[in-house]
């Protein structure tokens, strides 16, 4: 990354990258976090944690700080400023910071900010639900790359609306289909109890000591 951006520049280790930050941003794989961050003084910084299922009070352990702590969970999408980020709590340089890369929404207390990681962890469900639609097309005689190419231009159609934010999900839904029509049939017969089952198993997870493991 120094190679191929000038602003980038490499540290000889932690304390370093801490001491030349406005923001520490705490992106380490869970399961390391103690090492990483062991030892380190952050006492004059804002850090913010994006570790998922990792609560204030376990990342002040291995700190050993009364420091400002953030949660945050960023999405890919902020690279292009077109995804909101949820912070916990409120901070005004830390929401000022992701308001510029597309939108804060900063939540009340832990138990919201868990809800929204939770969430998060539908994505790629998302992506395996398209999947299996175009399998099911290909298993009906259409051409893999016909398919998916269908089902991309479906959906990005559907992504775009989601822009309109004066309309609610379930009107942007109703909007869609009409009485007694495909959608309709589909909608009603697709879902089950076992998809909210997942997010409050998932939910339940977050909120146990060390979290689950990252999307």
């Amino acid at each position: 990354m120094s190679a191929r951006f000038p602003g980038v520049r490499v540290c000889a280790g932690n304390q370093e990258v801490v001491n030349r930050s406005e923001l520490v941003i705490i992106a380490v794989p869970r399961q390391d976090r103690h090492e990483a961050l062991t030892g380190l003084k952050v006492d004059d910084k804002i850090a913010v944690n994006l570790m998922a299922g990792i609560a204030h009070d376990e990342l002040r352990r291995p700190l050993a700080t009364d420091a400002p702590l953030v949660r945050a969970i960023p999405l890919s999408a902020i690279r292009e400023r077109r995804s909101v980020t949820v912070t916990h709590p409120t901070h005004s340089a830390v929401d000022a910071f992701f308001e510029r890369l597309g939108g804060v929404l900063p939540v009340a207390d832990e138990a919201a900010f868990d809800a929204f990681s939770a969430l998060t962890g539908t994505l790629t469900t998302h992506y395996a639900y398209l999947a299996t639609l175009a399998s099911w097309a290909v298993d009906q005689g259409i051409a893999a790359g016909d398919a998916e190419r269908y089902l991309r231009g479906l959906f990005q159609g559907v992504g775009r609306s989601l822009g309109d934010e004066t309309r609610s999900l379930h009107r942007l839904a109703a909007d869609h289909e009409t009485p007694n029509g495909n959608n309709e049939r589909i909608r009603t017969t697709w879902f089950d109890p076992a998809n909210s089952e997942a997010l409050d198993g998932l939910l339940a997870d977050l909120r146990q000591p060390g979290g689950e493991e990252a999307p």
